[in-house]
């Protein structure tokens, strides 16, 4: 699949949030914004996944080599010994794993309203 160069409005917060990971991960706004369009066109909404689905969005976790990775940066960077191309490599996975962790949020409450898990109140009680 090829790019396609296209010119958009992308509103001011998506802008300065966009900046700001640039900053953090010295990369182009240009291409976190094109990470992040790329990510949204291919995470189907939870609500539209079928129970099956769910549950296992309910579930889910980064995948072994991923969580080893993390791991293994975070204790790089807790010791100081993190080079630069390790900073952007951490702030990505750290992205991934946000974005899992909201998405399985998100999946817990509709398989909540759909009846399949009980609420996490009834489960702490």
């Amino acid at each position: 699949m090829s790019d396609v160069m296209m010119t958009i409005a992308v509103p001011e917060q998506a802008v300065r949030r966009a900046t700001h990971q640039a900053s953090l991960t010295h990369q182009r706004v240009e291409d976190v914004l094109t990470r992040w369009l790329d990510w949204a066109a291919t995470e189907i909404p939870v609500e539209t996944l079928p129970d099956n689905e769910l549950l296992a969005a309910c579930d889910s976790q980064l995948e072994e080599d991923q969580q080893q990775e993390l791991e293994r940066l975070l204790a790089e960077s807790r010791e100081g010994s993190l080079d630069s191309a390790g900073q952007v490599r951490l702030g990505e996975l750290m992205q991934v794993y946000r974005r899992g962790l909201v998405r399985k949020a998100r999946a817990l409450q509709v398989a909540v309203q759909r009846g399949l898990r009980p609420p996490l109140s009834a489960v702490a009680a």
